[in-house]
């Protein structure tokens, strides 16, 4: 068996299901923590627009979760009671499940990820980045964020991208499509702004814990903005 991750987004239009997918930021976990063949899970809420933002989004909350296999994932989706409630008050959920081409520090004191042998020459590729803040470095931090994130939108190859987190404010996380891994290193290496972010991070040690992880999508379930993002590109 091969591990399998997923990273699921949902969207609520209403108030209502507005505050009912907050409060699940707390209820949920009791259902989440205890799924079998489940080995790591985070609930995040996300922040505003298309980049990280410190202020939160209450209409977005991803749920990203590691799985023995892609069998054991499937039939969470298709079984789960938690899922259907999600389901039942969100306006659009989409669904993508992923292999691990690489995965670099630690998440909550482990990392949770099994790289996979893949070809990585081709396809679109998922990079996820994920950082606990140190509190003594968090003015200093979210003054720069706005500056980092300057070239994500002119970067050629970028699908989809949305900043989320466990805890606002203090932790810190990405999540980004890309439609190979050509685009995603573009970005990563040759940006600007996110070159000068990288090494101020190493300069002035503004994490206690931090990971960087890349995937390869092999399935995309649902719609998010009305279409299938990754149609025709797996």
């Amino acid at each position: 068996m091969s591990q399998v991750t997923t990273i699921t987004c949902f969207r609520f239009n209403s108030f209502a299901d507005k505050f009912w997918a907050l409060s699940m930021m707390q209820l949920a976990h009791r259902q989440l923590s205890s799924i079998e063949g489940s080995t790591f899970y985070k609930l995040m809420g996300t922040g505003r627009g298309d980049s990280f933002n410190a202020f939160p989004d209450f209409s977005t909350y991803i749920l990203l979760q590691v799985w023995q296999s892609e069998h054991v994932a499937m039939g969470f989706f298709a079984r789960s009671p938690i899922v259907d409630r999600y389901r039942k008050r969100a306006s659009e959920v989409w669904t993508t499940y992923m292999v691990n081409l690489s995965s670099h520090g630690l998440w909550s004191g482990v990392n949770p990820f099994e790289p996979t042998p893949r070809d990585k020459s081709a396809g679109p590729v998922i990079a996820i980045t994920r950082a606990t803040i140190k509190w003594q470095k968090l003015i200093h931090f979210w003054r720069y964020v706005p500056k980092s994130q300057k070239d994500l939108k002119a970067n050629g190859g970028l699908v989809y991208t949305k900043g989320m987190g466990e805890v606002p404010i203090v932790h810190m996380a990405t999540y980004s499509v890309w439609e190979d891994a050509a685009s995603l290193r573009r970005f990563a290496y040759e940006s600007e702004h996110h070159r000068v972010a990288i090494a101020k991070t190493k300069a002035l040690k503004w994490y206690k814990e931090e990971l960087f992880a890349r995937f390869q999508p092999i399935c995309s379930e649902g719609t998010w903005e009305g279409r299938s993002p990754l149609e025709g590109m797996l």
